[in-house]
């Protein structure tokens, strides 16, 4: 290990020791106690028992001591004496304890769910109505325009949740992740949900993982739900942060380091001294971006600080149990890690990160003169504080302590500076308390509690499309177009009292720890560093009540879609695998570079589609870049020789039933959970994905839908597919777990070449590609069960 300014690590194949550390003991924890989940949850219990038991077997086999992450991961094994356990290879069979699902990602889930004819789901799920409010002049007017325009998908989510058992939070109602965390998260615990920022709630000790909606079908329909074994990276925090150093900027190092694929496959786990320094909140930050470096998911141990936050939303209840559990809420003396990187909280110092990923690191200290290196717009036209990231009292707290010097100086915004408060509690909460109030005055604006412009949910009119331009938010993702769907926007990321004082300053190269601004008295005045409370002192104000609990008797529930509808569709079964080999097909678009599911299935105004499948596959893939004209969405239509949009082409080969594949470059599929991803190559007739490496969640995400996500096994074979070759997948008739496949290419001019294929598929994932999808199966299961 060797150390260098705020970061050592230690780069081995081998496991990484952490430093021994002791623990404590508990008789308690092994009794069959019941805790509540949560305080809306009634009849529903915390099952440290599970957890107790299953990790006295896993400990027998494995012999050895345990990181927090295997812990908890184990602890929730459909079978601990027989599953096959190994990091980075065996598919765990898992019990998650709850599910959770935001309204974009809701409807597809609960259209497949219901396709599944069950009753009921079988663990407590919720749906969260945050996706759909597009920010425009504010809060309470974005609202209620929301809920006029999407009230057909508001009534099927809100009468589908009543029909098959599940909490519904309406619109208004805040921010699906930062709702978990002040009602559902809790230390220990098990969740998937379907947004790739779920691993918000490992600010509370939870492992909490996002999916897709046909993996949270199969756990709301009583199916081990399967994740290959995570390996784990362990993150060393030593020291305090102090000054402009915040949470936010432990992750957007973090990132640097790792990369958006660097936490592949593996779960980060956070320990050392430094995390006791750390607000529960600012943990649930670091676990949320977490989501950016491609990780399955991040987590902190169990402490003081996660406690005092659940007694502060009302559940001393669970603190009170997780004290008692404590031995298994945290990583086991001795440890051992596949990577470790350690981070000196005391010389780290604030970051910003972008544009156009949120991987490129800059430290303040050097942020000015990258700006001016890279010819990055200095003006910066729009701050955007809150979302699931940066919402907290805290954070607020901090942000309106900047913007109350500002005032006392006589200043307001120079760029245009919106809020989003994370969820009602904390809207109605920091409005009590104040900091809204100067928040506005300092010239922000509030927007709805919901995702908003972190989305792509920002009817944006202060720069033409096509504008050169620069923004600030405290948002976690910061793609091409992701906020505004303006290409030639430079989005930056940093913590949001950073993005507050370069409002004032209106000015990217501005540097508040140690420039200075002109008060209205013409005098200079540097900002003192922020500072503010980590929880509300009186209290939350819990706000207006949005929850609508499902019901104890169902009575005449129905969930109705209208065939006429242009928002929700009832959903096709696939067709089932031929049990042949796939022949000549034709290259639909050779991708070059960056392709998020940003690209694959746009955001935006294309969210209100999210339960129309062949609707929404107008988007598929027109962010993409084809590698044979450098354009997006136009490729040849090798049939008729003409050019076409993306979509259009693959609806005319599936016109003609010929099946079409996808030729991607690296981390094919980053950034959000959206499933539609593969959904709508499905529909639209794609047979595989072939590319030189795969996002876990958009690789998983073609499986379940019956789609081959195929890898090249030397990934410089990409190079060697031309766009207009035509290309057969060889081996399929003897489909097996880690047999390669065969890419038999024939070239124009005749000639024709082989190449390896690698794939990821185990014996039960290769069933839902010959049954046509994972939901295809599960059906079959259903029907031969009655």
């Amino acid at each position: 290990m060797f150390a260098s300014g705020a970061i050592s690590r230690t780069w081995k194949a081998a496991a990484v020791k952490a430093p021994l550390r002791t623990f404590a003991q508990s008789a308690t924890a092994s009794t069959a106690k019941k805790v509540q989940m949560s305080n809306l949850e009634k009849d529903q219990y915390i099952n440290y028992q599970r957890i107790e038991d299953n990790l006295a077997i896993v400990r027998k086999r494995l012999g050895q001591p345990m990181t927090l992450a295997e812990k908890i991961v184990y602890g929730h094994l459909d079978d601990a004496h027989n599953q096959d356990i190994e990091r980075g290879k065996s598919y765990l069979k898992l019990r998650p304890d709850r599910v959770a699902c935001q309204d974009a990602t809701a409807q597809m889930a609960l259209l497949q769910f219901m396709s599944a004819g069950l009753p009921n789901v079988a663990v407590p799920s919720t749906v969260h109505c945050d996706h759909l409010i597009e920010a425009q002049v504010g809060g309470a007017k974005d609202l209620s325009r929301a809920k006029d325009i999407n009230k057909e998908v508001y009534d099927f989510l809100s009468s589908s949740c009543a029909k098959y058992g599940l909490g519904f939070w309406n619109p208004g109602s805040g921010i699906i992740h930062q709702i978990i965390l002040e009602n559902y998260a809790f230390p220990g615990g098990l969740m998937i949900g379907t947004d790739s920022h779920t691993p918000n709630a490992g600010g509370l000790g939870m492992v909490a993982i996002g999916v897709g909606g046909a993996d949270a079908v199969d756990v709301m329909a009583d199916i081990p739900w399967e994740l290959k074994c995570p390996k784990v990276i362990g993150v060393k925090l030593t020291g305090k942060m102090s000054g402009w150093t915040s949470a936010k900027d432990i992750i957007l190092k973090v990132a640097g380091i790792l990369t958006v694929k660097g936490g592949t496959g593996a779960i980060v786990e956070y320990f050392g001294p430094g995390v006791d320094t750390l607000s529960c909140t600012g943990m649930a930050t670091i676990c949320n971006m977490g989501a950016e470096i491609g990780a399955t998911t991040s987590l902190f141990p169990y402490n003081s600080r996660m406690s005092d936050y659940l007694k502060a939303t009302t559940r001393p209840y669970i603190a009170e149990w997780a004290d008692s559990f404590q031995h298994n809420l945290k990583a086991d003396a001795g440890a051992n890690y596949d990577q470790i990187i350690e981070i000196d909280l005391n010389t780290l110092e604030p970051h910003i990160n972008g544009p156009f990923t949120p991987d490129l690191a800059t430290p303040l200290s050097k942020f000015k003169e990258a700006v001016k290196a890279n010819d990055w717009p200095a003006k910066l036209e729009v701050g955007l504080i809150g979302s699931c990231t940066n919402s907290s009292y805290e954070d607020m707290s901090r942000s309106a302590s900047i913007a109350k010097e500002a005032l006392d100086h006589g200043l307001k915004c120079k760029s245009i500076f919106t809020i989003t408060p994370g969820s009602e509690q904390i809207r109605a909460t920091i409005e009590k308390d104040g900091q809204m109030e100067i928040l506005n005055n300092a010239g922000g604006i509030v927007l709805a509690n919901a995702c908003g412009p972190c989305i792509g949910q920002w009817d944006r009119q202060d720069v033409p499309k096509g504008t050169k331009n620069s923004i600030i938010t405290s948002y976690n993702r910061n793609f091409t177009g992701r906020n505004d769907a303006n290409p030639m926007t430079h989005a930056f990321v940093a913590s949001p009292e950073l993005v507050t004082a370069m409002t004032f300053a209106g000015d990217l190269t501005f540097d508040p720890t140690k420039d200075t601004l002109i008060g209205a008295d013409g005098k200079p005045f540097k900002f003192s560093p922020p500072n503010g409370n980590e929880l509300p002192p009186t209290g939350y104000d819990a706000g207006e009540d949005t929850y609508q609990p499902p019901p104890s008797e169902k009575g005449d529930v129905q969930v109705k879609v209208s065939p006429t509808s242009n928002r929700l569709q009832l959903l096709e079964p696939f067709k089932k695998w031929d049990g042949k080999d796939m022949n000549d097909m034709p290259i639909l678009i050779k991708v070059k570079g960056k392709c998020t599911t940003d690209h694959i299935s746009m955001a935006g105004p294309w969210l209100k589609f999210r339960g129309h499948l062949d609707n929404i596959s107008n988007n598929m893939l027109i962010g993409a870049l084809n590698s044979e004209n450098n354009a997006v969405n136009s490729v040849k239509n090798q049939l008729t020789g003409e050019y076409n949009t993306v979509p259009g082409v693959a609806r005319d080969y599936k016109a003609k039933n010929v099946p079409w594949i996808v030729i991607g470059d690296e981390n094919y599929g980053e950034g959000s959970s959206r499933e539609h991803a593969a959904l709508e190559v499905r529909h639209l007739g794609g047979a595989a994905v072939i590319t030189k490496s795969f996002a876990r969640i958009h690789e998983t995400n073609c499986k379940k839908q019956g789609l081959l996500p195929l890898t090249f096994a030397n990934p410089a074979d990409y190079d060697k597919i031309d766009p207009f070759d035509k290309v057969s997948i060889q081996g399929l008739t003897s489909f097996k777990e880690a047999v390669p496949l065969n890419l038999h290419v024939k070239k124009a001019d005749g000639s024709a070449i082989d190449i390896k294929l690698n794939h990821t598929f185990n014996e039960d994932q290769i069933k839902w590609f010959k049954f046509g999808s994972a939901l295809n199966q599960m059906a079959a299961k259903a029907q031969a069960r009655a």
